[in-house]
């Protein structure tokens, strides 16, 4: 087990849904404590400002560091828990797993479940159960029992998923690699930075409520005022059954993801230019990679003040928004290798290039 593994378990096994990010923010904390100068905007975001060989350029690394889950909506008398999702999660995912209720009186463990198939006529068995027709069971048989164990109207749900390293090594499972794998990737880049020089003072943000609409994003550009940006983000792999090469290309163990576009933001043509150089140049693998369903944090930063220079980096996922994900390790290295190389680049000539 080294750092890194570390690093990833630590921050993918802390709670933190959208909202309710205090258990992972102090895991962050411990991380960044000892980078550089630590700030928190008023929703919670985590900044930490480390300064090179000069005050500026200001670049900001963004990654979010809340993850989807829910919140208890309802206890009905019989003592099921109806729920309400923190972030966009497909029904088909949910029956039958397991999450954690966290309570005043501390953890609660459930389980998501809907009427049995065996109750159901063979038409309704082919149809999609949705999420209003599900509960969580916590094994009471009343309100009352629900509401003794400590349950409130408003209490978070986290997914119950630990971090597991696969049969051959080299991938890793868990929840919230959407997206830990991108707060773990500001880490590894300015624990790096610590010890080597580079032209520009570096903000490494872990935004709060990216699920629920780019919250986080919103406020820490404004505390931090960048002059460019590089959002790190989990992408969505293309490598599994029933999905089509036009509609992703993306494979675990390929490299680094490079956006060349999202619904709400097209990078910066120059800076994902210099990045794509950068890459080659340090015989780093990449993928090009594009998201029609999707936004980042760099949606709400790229518009920031008169505009702010962004791209992209993301980690190849299998599974994301789902109790447990797929990231491959070798992706993870080669993407804070660039990451750094990039950062380097950065001087106050260059980044004035990026919009002349």
């Amino acid at each position: 087990m080294d750092a890194t593994y570390q690093l990833l378990k630590e921050l993918t096994e802390a709670y933190g849904v959208s909202g309710y990010e205090a258990p992972v923010r102090a895991v962050v904390k411990k991380y960044f404590e000892p980078l550089g100068e630590l700030s928190q905007d008023k929703i919670g975001s985590v900044i930490c400002k480390q300064t090179g060989t000069s005050s500026g350029p200001r670049v900001m690394l963004a990654g979010h560091m809340d993850e989807i889950g829910f919140m208890v909506k309802q206890i009905t008398k019989e003592g099921f828990i109806k729920f309400l999702p923190l972030g966009g999660w497909f029904d088909q995912v949910l029956l039958g797993q397991r999450v954690i209720i966290q309570t005043g009186q501390g953890d609660v463990i459930g389980v998501i479940g809907s009427k049995p198939p065996h109750l159901l006529s063979p038409e309704d068995r082919k149809k999609v159960v949705e999420r209003k027709e599900m509960y969580i069971d916590i094994g009471a048989t009343s309100q009352e029992e629900v509401e003794s164990a400590g349950v409130r109207l408003g209490d978070p749900v986290v997914p119950r998923a630990d971090f597991v390293p696969l049969a051959n090594g080299k991938t890793y499972l868990s929840k919230a690699f959407d997206d830990r794998v991108g707060v773990a990737m500001i880490v590894s880049a300015l624990e790096a930075l610590k010890t080597e020089s580079h032209p520009n003072t570096v903000y490494g943000a872990a935004t709060v409520m990216e699920e629920v609409g780019l919250r986080g994003a919103t406020t820490s550009v404004r505390a931090v005022d960048p002059d460019v940006a590089i959002v790190l983000e989990s992408d969505i792999a293309g490598d599994v059954p029933g999905i089509k090469p036009e509609e992703s290309s993306v494979k675990l163990g390929q490299g680094p993801t490079l956006l060349i576009y999202e619904s709400r933001m097209i990078p910066n043509h120059r800076l994902h230019t210099l990045m794509v150089e950068v890459a080659k140049e340090n015989g780093i693998p990449f993928q090009l990679s594009s998201i029609e369903g999707g936004s980042t944090d760099g949606a709400i930063i790229h518009l920031h003040s008169i505009g702010v220079p962004t791209v992209v980096i993301g980690v190849a996922a299998r599974h994301i928004h789902s109790h447990s994900s797929i990231i491959h390790r070798t992706d993870y290295d080669n993407a804070v290798k660039l990451l750094i190389a990039l950062i380097k680049r950065l001087d106050t000539e260059t980044v004035a290039g990026l919009t002349a």
